[in-house]
């Protein structure tokens, strides 16, 4: 959507006239000729420019350090697996797999509640602060673990307490950000995954070196030193993090507020502590919501695969351990990559879905290879091209954070992606059956099939969109976010494709 701004006092009104100017057009489902209002080119006074800069030093660093140290403390049962902790805890391969999944049976247990808990709760941010901390203290528990019942237990509570992580920074990205915005922000946000994967393996390396120190062996280490840092984390989020636009922590100009609000007009996203249930029923009763739900879930099969068996996998290929730990190195940088490519071709090509489509295909020819090649180094170029998933699962987050709307039906959306996320990530190392290791071949099998229903489900929600704004291209007007309409309710509302 182009906002032209001269002055703030003509703000609004700039920002109404080309609403309206550019709402005669959209993405027609034959043709690529129409240009959807939110596609036009973007311009921002010298204001708001500041106003986002100042938005990106508050949020982002907080945004960065919550995936982060998620992504770090998920990697590290993987790296404890080759650093000692099967053999002090005396868990067989098939109990590490259980593990590996139990983890999602407290994550997903906490969804819903959530769901609920994410409008009523006073501050998004106290509310997540708070889950840190507890996570962090659980995740250091996990050092006193001396069999696989206890590891079983504290998994299924570092879960519990990790659930809600996504869904608010998925709420306060969406209401900080315009649409125009959120792909790079949604980017950034899962590319923070991706020097998750670095830091957690340059740890786990270093910490090798601490066995026995202090009578402590380094998989427990691994356990105290991020369990630590969450805890820090948390107590800095609790405080520190704005969850709404107008927070005092942004110290706003009235220059300032002005522009804000005409930023939540774009994202038409205004927090209500009232739960809408009719929204939660829309939702239900929407393919688009089941056909993303399903991308979610797909994607994260290869992910909660090959999460929990990288380190062994890798080690399996010839390597030692410590070397299998370095080699987890790239997977970070790859992952960073990946997500950096999606963002630059959305932003080159304004198309979502056709994006995140070509880095399925890429995940998809990766997990082919994994199944078909000889068990040798080789592998380690299609495990490398496997990891692509997460560029596509950027985009999908960017999806439903843009063409979403209601604030009911966005977090109950959200609750949806992170439940099937969930599943996914539970079913995946489930797929790793230890009668077919180091191989694996059926698990890569299902995740190649996994990544082609991805494509055609992402493609079908596309489409789904594509016909709503060819039937309201000759809508003439603007939407109203305080109204809390959903996207459906909003004949005005225009998707991006």
């Amino acid at each position: 959507m182009d906002h032209m701004i001269t002055c703030p006092e003509e703000k609004n009104m700039a920002t109404t006239k080309v609403s309206k100017e550019t709402s005669d057009t959209s993405d027609d489902v034959s043709s690529s000729t129409h240009v959807n209002a939110i596609q036009a080119p973007f311009i921002k006074s010298p204001v708001e420019k500041a106003l986002v800069r100042k938005i990106h030093r508050t949020v982002l660093p907080f945004v960065f350090g919550c995936v982060f140290i998620q992504y770090a403390d998920k990697s590290v049962l993987s790296a404890a697996s080759v650093l000692g902790m099967l053999d002090d805890t005396n868990v067989t391969p098939t109990e590490y797999s259980i593990l590996g999944s139990i983890f999602y049976v407290g994550f997903i247990s906490w969804q819903l509640p959530n769901n609920y808990l994410l409008q009523r709760v006073p501050s998004v941010s106290k509310y997540l602060g708070f889950l840190l901390t507890l996570w962090g203290i659980v995740l250091s528990l996990t050092c006193l673990a001396r069999n696989f019942a206890e590891l079983a237990v504290l998994r299924v509570l570092l879960g519990l307490f990790e659930a809600s992580t996504y869904p608010c920074l998925l709420i306060i990205v969406n209401t900080m950000y315009r649409r125009e915005e959120q792909p790079r922000c949604f980017g950034f946000l899962w590319m923070s995954n991706g020097f998750g994967v670095i830091f957690a393996n340059v740890l786990s390396y270093g910490i090798a070196h601490m066995d026995m120190a202090r009578n402590i062996r380094a998989w427990q280490w691994n356990f105290i030193i991020l369990g630590v840092l969450t805890v820090l984390l948390g107590i800095s989020v609790f405080f520190f993090l704005p969850d709404q636009p107008k927070s005092k922590l942004f110290h706003l100009t009235a220059e300032e507020e002005l522009i804000v609000e005409d930023r939540i007009q774009d994202n038409s996203v205004v927090r209500k502590r009232i739960v809408n249930y009719a929204q939660y029923w829309e939702t239900v009763k929407e393919i688009r919501f089941w056909l993303l739900c399903l991308t979610a879930f797909c994607i994260h099969l290869p992910n909660g695969g090959l999460v929990v068996f990288g380190n062994p996998f890798v080690k399996s290929l010839g390597f030692s351990s410590l070397d299998a730990i370095l080699l987890q190195l790239p997977v970070g940088a790859i992952v960073t990559l990946y997500v950096a490519f999606v963002i630059l071709v959305e932003y080159k090509t304004k198309q979502l879905v056709w994006t995140a489509c070509i880095t399925s295909v890429i995940s998809m020819i990766g997990c082919l290879l994994l199944a078909v090649l000889p068990h040798q180094p080789i592998k380690l170029f299609a495990y490398y091209l496997s990891w692509a998933f997460n560029g596509t699962y950027a985009i999908l987050l960017t999806t439903i954070g843009s063409n979403v709307k209601g604030y009911s039906k966005k977090i109950f959306y959200n609750g949806g992606i992170m439940i099937f996320y969930t599943l996914g990530n539970f079913v995946g190392p489930l797929l790793m059956m230890s009668n077919e290791s180091p191989a694996y071949k059926s698990g890569m099998i299902a995740f190649t099939v996994a990544m082609f229903i991805v494509i055609l489900s992402l493609i079908t929600a596309r489409f789904w969109m594509a016909r709503r704004n060819d039937q309201r291209k000759h809508n003439h007007g603007q939407t109203d976010a305080y109204l809390d309409q959903t996207d459906t309710q909003d004949t005005f509302f225009i998707y991006r494709l």
